[in-house]
C-alpha cells in the first residue's frame, strides 16, 4: 500500500509541474573537490588533462538556475512552443555568466576573467581586439550582449559539418514522443523502485525511491527501443551489451513534496562512482515559482563574423606573445 500510495502521490507531483505553462529550478551539485578530483582519477585521465584544483573547486561549488516558458502545457509542448528560456551559472562569489533565449535573440553576459583563471585559458584584453571588433569589448567587461539565434544556430552547424556538406537540422522530439517517453518512465519506476515516505515537523513529505541503476536504466531502455524511430537522428539508444559494465549499485532520490507540489529532489550519486574516495557525489534540484525570461535591456547586438573575427584576432596575438616569449626565454637559457 505505502508503494502504490508513494508512487501516486510522485505521479501527481509530477503531473502538476507538467500542466504549467513556465517551469522554475535551481540545481546544486552537492559534491566537494576531493571527491571530483578522485572521480576524475578513476578515468584514467592523459598526463597533462587532469582536473586542477582550481577547476574542481569552480564544479564543486556551482549553481545553475533554470527557466523555462512555453505558449502551452509543458507535457504538451515542442520544440516550437517554447517562448523563451533562461540559464544562470552562479558560485559563492556571484554569478559566472547567464543566458536567454527570447524571441530571436541569445542573450549572454559572462565574467570572463574569473571563467579564464578557474578554467586556466587565457583571456584576451580589451586592448588586443581589433578595431571592428569593438562590440566584444562589452564581452570581455561583463556587459549583456545579444545575438541573433538563427545566425548562431546556422554558424555553428556549419563549423560542425565536414567542408561542402549541407548542415543537418536541429534534433527535435515532437510532443507525442515526450508523452510515450515519460509513460514508459513512469512504468519502469513502478516496476523496479522501492518507496518509502516520511513526514516532516513544517508540514512537508519525504517520498524516498530507491533502485539499482543498472537494472531501472536497462529496463527503460528496453520500454522505449519501440520508439527509437521517433527519436531525434543521433539519439542512437545503448544496448543491453552497452550497458553490462554499468554499476549496478542502488541510488536513491529524496522527494520534497508540500501540499501535493513537488519542491525540492535531491540523488546520492557517490556509489555508482564504485571509488571509495569519493565521499560525497550527488544533484539537489529546487522547484522554484515559474518566471517570466526577460530580454536585458541595452545589450549590445553583435554579428558572428564579428565574434569569430574578433576573438581569434586576440587570441592570436596572445598566442603570438607566448611563443615570442618563450622563444626569449630559450635564447636566453
Amino acid at each position: 500500500m505505502e508503494q502504490l500510495s508513494a508512487g501516486s502521490k510522485l505521479d501527481q507531483a509530477f503531473e502538476k509541474l507538467a500542466e504549467e505553462k513556465s517551469i522554475s529550478f535551481e540545481l546544486d551539485l552537492d559534491t566537494d573537490p576531493r571527491s571530483l578530483k578522485a572521480l576524475d582519477a578513476s578515468s584514467d585521465p592523459e598526463p597533462g588533462e587532469e582536473l586542477t584544483d582550481e577547476v574542481a573547486g569552480l564544479l564543486s561549488d556551482m549553481k545553475f538556475s533554470v527557466t523555462v516558458q512555453s505558449k502551452k502545457p509543458i507535457a504538451e509542448s515542442g520544440e516550437k512552443d517554447y517562448v523563451g528560456m533562461a540559464l544562470k551559472i552562479s558560485n559563492k562569489d556571484g554569478d559566472l555568466t547567464e543566458y536567454r533565449v527570447i524571441g530571436d535573440y541569445t542573450y549572454l553576459r559572462s565574467d570572463v576573467n574569473a571563467l579564464g583563471k578557474a578554467m586556466g585559458f587565457p583571456v584576451p584584453s580589451v586592448k588586443d581586439l581589433p578595431p571592428e571588433a569593438g562590440g566584444l569589448k562589452k564581452v570581455l567587461e561583463g556587459e549583456w550582449v545579444k545575438i541573433d539565434t538563427k545566425e548562431m544556430a546556422k554558424t555553428s552547424a556549419e563549423m560542425g559539418a565536414e567542408s561542402g556538406a549541407e548542415p543537418e537540422p536541429e534534433p527535435t522530439l515532437d510532443a507525442k514522443t515526450q508523452k510515450r517517453l515519460l509513460e514508459a518512465l513512469r512504468g519502469t519506476i513502478a516496476r523496479e523502485v522501492d518507496f518509502k515516505t516520511a513526514d516532516d515537523k513544517d508540514g512537508s513529505e519525504h517520498i524516498t525511491a530507491t533502485a539499482p541503476f543498472r537494472t531501472l536504466v536497462t529496463e527503460f531502455l528496453g520500454e522505449i527501443r519501440p520508439l527509437a524511430k521517433h527519436l531525434p537522428p543521433g539519439m542512437e539508444l545503448p544496448t543491453d551489451k552497452d550497458l553490462k559494465d554499468a554499476p549496478n549499485a542502488k541510488v536513491t532520490a529524496d522527494f520534497t513534496l508540500k501540499g501535493g507540489e513537488l519542491t525540492q529532489v535531491s540523488v546520492d550519486l557517490a556509489k555508482l562512482a564504485e571509488n571509495a574516495k569519493v565521499k560525497k557525489l550527488g544533484l539537489v534540484v529546487r522547484m522554484r515559482d515559474g518566471r517570466t525570461p526577460k530580454a536585458p535591456a541595452g545589450a549590445t547586438e553583435l554579428s558572428m563574423d564579428e565574434i569569430l573575427g574578433g576573438f581569434g584576432a586576440a587570441m592570436m596575438d596572445a598566442e603570438g606573445f607566448l611563443e615570442d616569449e618563450e622563444g626569449f626565454l630559450e635564447e636566453a637559457a
